[in-house]
């Protein structure tokens, strides 16, 4: 079974922009979410992760704040 995933982004953010390669070199499907753009994500972002930095990515409901590869290849091979 595939892993759902998301990503908080904003435009401008480095490390999500090497999170979504990450996924993408792995074939993995992500939905990303602009908090730029969507101020009700944002706020859905900061009450999941206490975070208001950018990336935070989702794996199956765990909060991975940054672009952790250690801890996102944790989660990715619990499933």
């Amino acid at each position: 079974m595939e892993p759902k995933i998301v990503i908080f982004t904003t435009p401008t953010c480095v490390f999500c922009k090497k999170a979504k390669e990450y996924f993408q070199s792995r074939r993995l499907k992500f939905k990303e979410i602009d908090v730029s753009r969507d101020p009700a994500a944002a706020q859905d972002m900061v009450r999941r992760s206490g975070q208001m930095g950018v990336p935070v990515i989702l794996i199956n409901n765990h909060v991975v704040v940054g672009f952790n590869v250690s801890q996102i290849e944790r989660l990715l091979s619990v499933h």
